[in-house]
């Protein structure tokens, strides 16, 4: 049992890796393209896995199925405009897990598509590699749009309140709280509080049997 764990977390590996860096560059990218360069002098515009992994966060992804990577900054004073920018920011992050799980899912089924020969066992491996990061990414899209800070899908919400500072500070810190508790009561219970993975497997399956895998 402990070697099929391990192995099963191996597999997880390249999935997670390559969905918060995408995801994490993404948010610096698009902070930059917005007029701040925060991210850029901070090392962030880059997809090198070790500028956006949080040793802790990605020991919480694969330990407890949730985690974070290195939160991207970025000042909103140097934005061209800030209420639509931080939105764009928000949201470029969950956008490039969605497109990079159809580009997954598009190799996957031309991989699907060679089954034989010399090159077989090496093809499965990477066909499952890939399965695994097509689901793992379309995971970070859905999970990152759930509305309650500190995820990106609350900058989409809270955005709107802007012009009432107070109920918008408030809204911020107590959805934080309200977050983590629903976290814990996921963890710790046998309610799903969160149910990630049916849509998941919506989406995945979906897209899959668009681009001709079935």
């Amino acid at each position: 049992m402990g070697n099929l764990a391990i192995s099963r977390t191996l597999e997880f590996l390249p999935g997670i890796i390559l969905g918060l860096t995408v995801h994490e560059f993404s948010h610096a990218w698009m902070a930059k393209k917005c007029g701040d360069t925060t991210s850029e002098q901070m090392g962030r515009v880059t997809l090198n896995p070790l500028k956006h992994i949080d040793p802790l966060g990605f020991v919480m992804l694969l330990v407890a199925g949730f985690g974070w990577a290195k939160p991207v900054q970025f000042n909103e004073q140097n934005l061209r405009n800030p209420r639509k920018d931080v939105m764009k920011i928000a949201v470029a992050g969950p956008l490039s897990n969605a497109l990079t799980a159809m580009v997954l899912s598009v190799v996957f089924s031309l991989f699907s598509h060679y089954t034989a020969g010399f090159f077989r066992d090496w093809i499965s491996i990477t066909r499952d590699l890939l399965l695994y990061a097509i689901y793992i990414n379309w995971g970070l899209f859905i999970f990152n749009l759930i509305p309650l800070p500190p995820l990106d899908g609350s900058h989409l919400l809270l955005n709107q309140f802007r012009k009432y500072p107070k109920f918008h500070e408030g809204l911020y810190k107590y959805g934080s709280y309200i977050f983590l508790g629903l976290i814990l009561v996921t963890v710790f219970t046998d309610l799903n509080l969160f149910p990630i993975w049916p849509a998941m497997q919506f989406l995945g399956n979906g897209f899959l049997s668009l681009v001709g895998y079935s």
